[in-house]
């Protein structure tokens, strides 16, 4: 992005004064910049009308003072084009098209959306078909719907593609502090990618949420989460359009391609961006980030009043990786002296009823819990009474307060933790974010958030220590050409990487073969086009004779007629087998349009589709990524040893997908697939 354009997005951030162009819509957005605070110049452009929301008209952009910093607009789509250009044309900052009928509708609008592009020049430009911007933290708001929001002085950014789901997020009851709302329609200048880029770097921004169709740069999208990584702000993303019907709908809403669900994980997991399932956990998990901060690993110490909320915490904390370390005995004796006879030591802790709301006696409990058992984040669950229920109310804020206190003394990132969402009023929420600490809506969504969050933490300093190189650029219009095994291991043999030892042959030279290789044999017939050898009956295993090999080489011939008959062949490959293994893997490496080069490893062997057990890796990946992904399989605990079993070679297996993963990098001109 050039300077000049880097400059006008600070003039469409925070804007002197903002020039409404078009009719009712405009007037609903002059009405919206009203309700942000907006204490700027507002101008409005609409020939047919001397009054606007109480402001004067002028006929054109023309008859406008000066340049304005930022523009709303929403005029019919065919006179967009020329519009903005004349308002790059007079040096106006920035755009905010609210007109939708562009790419995401039609050929002609594809046509209009090229249009615009050309016309944007040194501006910059949201939308088409969007929303707009709110900035919370400056006051001012380019936004056609009513809108709500929290802000604290500081807060997350959320970019969306959705234009109701960003309007849905303002008006949320979560008190998530908010310093920016952007919604980015169909991202003809100014994308999700150029956005986290423009905020990740402003101290107001703590956070940066997301919600995602689909991205057009992957590469772009790297550098920008990876910018955000080094400037120590948090990225969470919600990615949508996961299945083949929200595939389709994205492309119909916005035009965006929404790739495969898979690789947009390894995306995630390369650059250390949090992925999350759901609106509700997207929230919460920026609520924490934002006010708490995130917790320099997964021990917490949790506090309840209730023997069932110390389970409902102890239940779902250990099935997501989350830590409860117990207190040792001299944090057990210390814990004694100030419990109530009846109460448990644990962790969680349930303090118990006879001291709630007592904070001369609860208060003591929180600070020798935190300050002896090694915890790095700390909760408490506390439901609030709702509206005219609240006689209780001052009992449980003694003991939240004193949470806080303690929470704060320890230097720990803290929540407060509603079991049922709607039980924490927005009085109460703000109040506990005036202290740092989060107020959390569900008891999931507030473990999964601090399970993120110290995810985050653990893969921003493993990132910055070891930046992997660039992803390697997809591409399109290459003709494929499938090998045959043989002729695959050969190229991959003469790169240096292990294979099996074998030979290619004919059948009147199979016992031969098969003596020198060494029985026991696997037999394979190597037949052009054929990807799938198995189902053909291509492929005989454990041969132990050489009239074994005769008579599978003709069961062979049969089977595979009767599959395809055009495909027999006389040309087979003998290997040697391989003794029986202590776990089967399946490897695969793809050419992407979109992510470019791609590894998949899972469970190999005949229940490979039925155990869906697969973990993906975007190229150039280094042995340490490799690592880590063999360790997200259910397999790895055959790799690990298991039930006494010994263990695979773990770094010959790891530098063996390395090195296939480096041969693809330096043949990715020519690689489109590899299957091993």
């Amino acid at each position: 992005m050039t300077p000049a354009k880097r400059q006008n997005f600070e003039r469409l951030l925070n804007p002197r004064h903002i020039a409404f162009v078009g009719g009712a819509d405009a007037a609903v957005a002059i009405g919206e910049a009203r309700r942000a605070g907006f204490a700027g110049e507002m101008w409005v452009v609409n020939p047919k009308r001397e009054t606007l929301a109480g402001l004067a008209c002028v006929a054109s952009l023309a008859d406008l003072p000066e340049a304005p910093d930022a523009v709303f607009l929403a005029i019919p789509a065919t006179f967009v084009p020329e519009a903005v250009a004349d308002l790059a044309a007079m040096g106006a900052g920035g755009v905010v098209c609210y007109t939708a009928g562009f790419g995401e509708a039609h050929d002609e609008g594809r046509a209009l959306e090229e249009r615009l592009k050309a016309a944007i020049g040194d501006m910059v430009l949201i939308g088409p078909n969007c929303y707009g911007l709110i900035n919370y933290v400056g006051r001012a708001a380019l936004w056609p719907f009513a809108h709500g929001g929290f802000c604290p002085g500081y807060g997350a950014a959320i970019i969306t593609q959705s234009g109701m789901f960003s309007s849905d997020i303002t008006m949320s009851q979560r008190s998530l502090p908010l310093a920016y709302m952007a919604s980015a329609g169909n991202q003809a200048d100014l994308g999700l990618t150029e956005l986290v880029d423009l905020l990740c770097e402003r101290p107001e921004v703590r956070a940066i949420g997301l919600h995602i169709e689909g991205l057009s740069d992957i590469p772009a999208f790297e550098a920008a989460a990876l910018k955000a990584l080094r400037a120590g702000t948090p990225v969470v993303a919600l990615k949508t359009g996961r299945s083949a019907i929200g595939e389709t709908l994205t492309l119909s809403h916005t035009g965006s391609l929404a790739g495969s669900a898979e690789l947009y994980e390894a995306l995630f997991e390369r650059v250390g961006v949090i992925s999350v399932t759901n609106p509700s956990q997207l929230l919460e998990t920026l609520k924490f980030l934002t006010v708490a901060g995130a917790p320099e690993g997964p021990e917490v110490m949790g506090f309840t009043c209730s023997g069932g909320g110390a389970t409902m915490l102890a239940d779902h904390g250990e099935a997501i990786g989350l830590r409860y370390p117990a207190p040792d005995a001299t944090a057990g004796a210390a814990l004694r002296e100030l419990l109530p006879p009846i109460a448990t030591v644990s962790n969680p802790l349930d303090y118990t009823t006879p001291i709630w709301g007592q904070p001369e006696r609860t208060a003591p409990v929180f600070a020798e819990a935190l300050a002896r058992v090694p915890a790095q984040a700390t909760l408490l669950v506390q439901d609030y009474p709702a509206p005219g229920l609240d006689e209780t109310e001052e009992l449980y804020l003694n003991d939240g307060l004193a949470f806080a206190e303690a929470a704060n003394a320890a230097g720990l990132p803290a929540a407060i933790c509603a079991t049922i969402p709607e039980n924490i009023g927005a009085h109460i929420r703000e109040a506990f974010i005036k202290r740092g600490v989060a107020p959390m809506q569900g008891v999931h969504e507030t473990l999964n958030a601090i399970r993120d969050a110290a995810w985050w933490k653990a893969a921003r300093a493993r990132i910055l220590c070891a930046t992997p190189d660039p992803l390697v650029p997809g591409g399109r219009g290459h003709t494929v050409r499938l090998l045959t095994e043989a002729q695959g291991k050969e190229m991959l043999a003469d790169a240096g990487l292990p294979v099996p030892k074998g030979r290619l042959t004919r059948a009147g030279a199979l016992s031969e073969t098969a003596v020198e290789i060494g029985f026991p044999v696997a037999l394979k017939m190597m037949v052009p086009g054929l990807a799938h050898k198995t189902e053909a009956g291509a492929v005989a295993l454990g041969i132990g004779t050489p009239e074994a090999l005769l008579e599978a080489a003709m069961r062979m011939r049969t089977d595979v007629a009767a599959h395809r008959e055009t495909v027999v062949t006389d040309a087979f490959l003998v290997e040697t087998m391989a003794p029986p293994p202590l776990a089967e893997l399946v490897v695969g490496i793809r050419r992407d349009a979109q992510f470019g080069l791609a590894m998949t490893l899972g469970s190999g062997g005949i229940l490979v589709e039925l155990l869906a057990d697969t973990v993906s890796l975007l190229l150039p990946v280094t042995e340490a990524e490799i690592s880590r992904a063999l360790d997200r399989l259910k397999v790895a605990w055959l790799l690990n040893g298991f039930r006494g079993r010994p263990a695979a070679d773990r770094k010959a297996l790891v530098a063996a997908l390395a090195g296939l993963a480096e041969y693809a990098v330096a043949n990715r001109a020519t690689v489109a697939e590899i299957e091993i």
